[in-house]
């Protein structure tokens, strides 16, 4: 009983056909997606207007080796056959890729001088012919140009630039182009219906949108799906059987950022790195699901959606609490991101930085200030007024009379000062919940501070700023920022003139570099020296230009400069320079 159960299984796995196979267009109107070139090729057997070399280009998958198959069987049957007979004899397939030598190819025109034994044609289908080598394909110029009337070569690649000019102006080029989603979709559906299987819409759509317009992958796909699925097959089925992220996950990430969630959004993205969703893939589709929002706010271009009208409706709908400044933001932002993301040594961070600044977008000024977003610039100040209070409340003699203001008092009408981080360096950010504020927000809220004579400017002597002058170009030293030091030792010793540091320097292209970094040197200086009105004074020397001599007769007017008499023994001798 158990040898013919497993004999039983047996057979099925031997009789088993891949769909891509089983359902493989026998006839034109079987292609999917590729009506134009179908119909063009239809009407050229019809008028007997076709050419004997033929390209066919495209992506993968999209029905190029089919077409062609079809083209040979149609146009080597005679009245009273059909497409469906077989015509093996008269169709000769070869796999440029394996078979892409001179030799091979003079094979090739060899054979071809040779009648059919029956039908009309002899159709030669040259698959991957963008992998024959320069000196193959200049062996083939000649039989492509004049081939014999009984022969018709069909060409196949996924690459059409890599084949030569001189081939390209000999053959008719057909463009097989991508099969959007709704067309693999319903041919998914008519599969499923004729293997008795029960699909949802939104299931065939998700594999129809991850084939990216390959049918060929589109049923490859279904056929793993089918395996997995127990007689129905469903969107959660694909997506555990594809390892997908359906529409439900970017639409419940979405409502994190839209909620302004961040712990929410950080341990949702966790949560989908655990279950095996790659990081990268998880911030494209997220940039992707941002363009569907996009084209769901207007009702001119939601047709643009390739989904069901189910998902349609989801996006329409959470599309109406987005509005469209946050939408382009957001797209911009996670775009940059995957782009950055192969470049960068910590792709989770920055995966997570994403994240939380989306969900920081749409805070208004009040929500801010409730979150208590602070720049890390702001403490530091703070610090030394408290340290400052401590130190004076432990002397007897420096009581606070009542009516003297104390450093405590100062403290509250003081706002918060840059202060010294001691966990980390933050290279001139600030510490957000929502993230690290960019180094060019610290400047500005730094710049309207001062404005405002907000900061600290003590006064400080030329002692003290040379101290730590030497100790800034020491740590330079130490982090070897050569460019950086070079700059700033042109000028052996710079001068502090009402709290301007005026350097000297030898080229204007030194000036624009150091203007461009400056705020480094100032952010210490000023810190250390407890003044925020320092900056930079950045002379040029004043190069004195040299005159060049070209010709003889310059270089005697020199040396005339020097020694007058050379112009009275030139005018006395009659001598010609």
């Amino acid at each position: 009983m158990k040898k013919s159960c497993i004999f039983v299984h047996i057979v099925k796995f031997m009789n088993y056909i891949v769909s891509a196979l089983k359902y493989r267009p026998q006839k034109f109107e079987e292609v999917v997606g590729q009506q134009a070139v179908t119909n063009t090729l239809k009407n050229a057997i019809a008028k007997g207007h076709l050419a004997q070399a033929l390209l066919f280009t495209g992506p993968r998958g999209v029905g190029k080796t089919t077409c062609a198959r079809i083209l040979a069987k149609e146009i080597n049957k005679t009245e009273g056959q059909t497409a469906d007979e077989d015509f093996a004899f008269n169709i000769f397939e070869l796999d440029a890729a394996s078979n892409n030598g001179v030799d091979d190819i003079r094979s090739l025109t060899e054979q071809v001088r040779i009648p059919p034994q029956a039908g009309k044609y002899k159709v030669y289908i040259i698959d991957e012919v963008h992998m024959l080598t320069t000196s193959a394909f200049n062996a083939f110029l000649k039989t492509l140009e004049e081939p014999p009337e009984h022969v018709i070569f069909i060409l196949a690649t996924t690459e059409k630039h890599k084949i030569i000019p001189t081939i390209l102006s000999r053959c008719q080029i057909y463009d097989f182009k991508r099969i959007n989603a709704f067309d693999i979709k319903e041919h998914l559906k008519s599969i499923a219906e004729k293997e008795g299987l029960e699909a949802e819409e939104d299931a065939l759509f998700l594999i129809a949108q991850k084939a990216d317009g390959a049918l060929r992958d589109a049923l490859s796909m279904f056929d793993k799906v089918a395996s997995y699925a127990d007689g129905k097959i469903t969107r959660k089925v694909v997506s555990e059987s594809m390892s997908i992220l359906d529409y439900d996950a970017y639409f419940q990430m979405m409502d994190f950022i839209l909620k302004n969630d961040i712990p929410g959004i950080l341990n949702f993205f966790n949560d989908l790195l655990y279950k095996g969703f790659d990081a990268h893939l998880i911030i494209a589709g997220l940039s992707s699901h941002l363009r569907d929002l996009l084209v769901a706010k207007d009702p001119k271009t939601v047709d643009l959606l390739e989904v069901s009208d189910n998902i349609k409706q989801q996006y329409i709908e959470q599309s109406k609490a987005i509005d469209m400044p946050f939408l382009m933001q957001a797209i911009e932002l996670t775009t940059q991101t995957d782009i950055n993301y192969k470049l960068s040594k910590s792709p989770h961070l920055l995966v997570e930085l994403a994240l939380m600044k989306l969900a920081s977008l749409n805070l208004d000024d009040a929500k801010k200030k409730s979150i208590d977003i602070i720049p890390a610039s702001y403490f530091r100040n703070t610090v030394k007024v408290v340290e400052a209070y401590k130190t004076n409340s432990q002397r007897p003699e420096n009581k606070i009379s009542k009516t003297e203001e104390s450093p405590a008092q100062n403290l509250q009408t003081t706002p918060k000062q840059p202060a010294r981080t001691t966990t980390r360096k933050s290279g001139g950010t600030g510490i957000t919940i929502g993230g690290i504020i960019k180094k060019k927000r610290e400047l500005e809220e730094q710049k309207q501070l001062q404005n405002k004579k907000q900061l600290p400017v003590d006064n400080f002597s030329q002692e003290d700023f040379e101290k730590y002058w030497r100790e800034y170009l020491d740590k330079l030293r130490k982090n070897h920022e050569k460019n950086l030091l070079s700059i700033l030792t042109i000028d052996r010793k710079p001068r502090v003139i009402n709290g301007k540091i005026h350097l000297t320097l030898s080229s204007e292209a030194l000036k624009k570099e150091l203007e461009r970094t400056k705020e480094k040197v100032l952010k210490f200086l000023r810190y250390n020296l407890n003044n925020y009105d320092i900056d930079f004074v950045i002379n040029v020397k004043e190069e004195k230009k040299k005159e060049l001599i070209y010709s003889k007769k310059d270089k005697f007017n020199k040396l005339v400069q020097k020694y007058p008499d050379l112009a009275y023994l030139k005018a006395k001798f009659k001598i010609e320079i």
